[in-house]
């Protein structure tokens, strides 16, 4: 009886597991201009996101070019355990985080004023010379970006040199003291980057519904008050989006346009995790270990991406996941 018993399970599940294969089959026939859509983003991920994941097992091995990849002897954490120990991996982790940190301070909140305060500009052409003029900084490169840098802040020709110059005060090197770097780079930044920003916000605040806007005006509700009870909780899941995402990119500093402001004199302050592996993998081909340091950096940025996503999702509504 028992044997029967197990036959007619058996079957039941083959005939479970037909039924719902024959229902994917149907399904996907039904939607396949969705999956046709979806298949050049799936393959771009395959191909250069999941793929050159194959590589993260040298974090962990003693790489012979002669051997390849998986032929090299493992070595377990011996190159974390070197990076944690070197003498620079507590001014690395300190510059990163707080270069980071920095930028996400003074530079996150910066779009969503912009947007809100030009959302209420109601003169069109006014309106539209502001976005132009902040959105075309983006479309700099950071090469020329860290020129104009240089040109401006330069201590003999400088524009701010010289009206420092002005005022009778001594030229200052700014790209040479350690102390101005954090504030060159984020507020470099800022300007780039924040009218590109505003994008998204206006785009949310287009789909606020107009009738709010017409119940706050019967109610007498200035322009203030109408950002303020209207606008900004109508965007709040989406500034709350952006702000986990951020999150999660918060031991991603901009490498190139650090590697480019750095020199010697700043180095102090400069000297960040992205930079560090640039020069211990690509410089001097310490692939291993500058795949450990990766590998290190990335797995902070998930917990940090976790953790702000469950935070939020106790506290509002609004998740990721």
């Amino acid at each position: 009886m028992k044997i029967m018993r197990t036959d007619l399970q058996h079957a039941h599940l083959r005939q479970e597991e037909q039924r719902l294969r024959s229902k994917f089959v149907r399904h996907v026939k039904r939607q396949y201009q969705l999956y046709l859509m979806i298949l050049p983003a799936i393959v771009y991920f395959i191909i250069f996101h999941y793929a050159p994941m194959y590589g993260i097992q040298l974090a962990f091995k003693d790489f012979n070019p002669k051997l390849g990849i998986t032929g090299s002897p493992w070595e377990g954490f011996r190159h974390f355990e070197k990076f944690f120990n070197s003498y620079q991996f507590f001014r690395l982790l300190r510059n990163t985080i707080g270069l980071s940190l920095y930028q996400l301070l003074a530079g996150f909140p910066i779009p969503i004023i912009m947007a809100l305060f030009l959302n209420q500009v109601k003169h069109q052409r006014f309106k539209k010379l502001v976005q132009t003029v902040t959105y075309i900084p983006h479309f700099i490169s950071i090469v020329v970006l860290v020129g104009m840098i240089h040109v401006f802040l330069s201590p003999s020709t400088g524009l701010i040199n010289n009206v420092i110059r002005g005022f009778g005060y001594k030229p200052v090197y700014f790209l040479g003291m350690p102390q101005y770097f954090k504030s060159i780079f984020v507020f470099s930044g800022i300007w780039q980057n924040a009218g590109w920003g505003t994008i998204i916000y206006l785009a949310a605040l287009a789909g606020v519904n107009p009738e709010l806007y017409e119940a706050a005006r019967v109610d007498g509700a200035s322009k203030l008050k109408i950002i303020r009870h209207v606008d900004f909780p109508s965007i709040m899941p989406t500034i709350v989006i952006l702000f986990i995402m951020n999150v999660g990119r918060i031991m991603n500093v901009s490498f190139q346009k650090a590697l480019l402001l750095q020199n010697d004199l700043n180095a102090e302050a400069s000297e960040i995790i992205q930079t560090y592996m640039y020069k211990t993998g690509i410089l001097q081909m310490e692939f291993e270990y500058s795949t450990a340091i990766s590998l290190f950096n990335t797995i902070i940025n998930v917990i940090l991406l976790i953790l702000a996503n469950q935070v939020s999702k106790k506290l509002s509504e609004n998740s990721l996941w």
